[in-house]
């Protein structure tokens, strides 16, 4: 009996990570990103460094087990970024609270904040592609050698 329950958990037991990011953790990220950008809109935070802040939720990413949440944010164009980033953090427990009474989940999911690197690396590569050097291998010019064939 206990080789065919091994063999069974063998099957069942990493599934999840096979798969990649489950539909279900999206759509609960996707759920908290939509709710706590209503509650950051309304500016229902106490915090002062939060008064009249203008900050984007770009992201939720959600641990397996639905219990934690990394909640990706920007201020708008980086102002102040530090300070707000440590407001959030500060009101992590106040904005739970908050979103528990918005989404309809069993349990509310932790709040962690970061900011969200993904604008610096977007520019970073924007701007290795407008170098000359990089542009001139994308654009490839003509090579003489079609420009002979056409004539002959």
């Amino acid at each position: 009996m206990k080789r065919q329950f091994d063999w069974h958990r063998s099957l069942t037991s990493g599934a999840g990570t096979k798969r990649g990011v489950g539909q279900r953790r999206l759509r609960v990220g996707e759920e908290l990103r939509h709710a706590l950008s209503r509650i950051l809109r309304a500016g229902e935070c106490r915090d002062p460094s939060l008064d009249q802040a203008s900050i984007t939720v770009t992201e939720v990413r959600m641990s397996p087990d639905l219990r934690n949440a990394t909640v990706f944010v920007m201020p708008l164009a980086g102002a102040n970024a530090p300070e707000i980033l440590a407001g959030l953090k500060r009101s992590a427990p106040f904005l739970k609270g908050l979103v528990a009474r918005e989404v309809g989940l069993r349990n509310t999911p932790n709040l962690a904040f970061e900011l969200d690197e993904s604008f610096d690396y977007s520019n970073r590569i924007s701007a290795l592609l407008t170098r000359p050097d990089v542009a001139r291998d994308l654009h490839p010019q003509s090579l003489p050698s079609e420009d002979c064939s056409d004539g002959g």
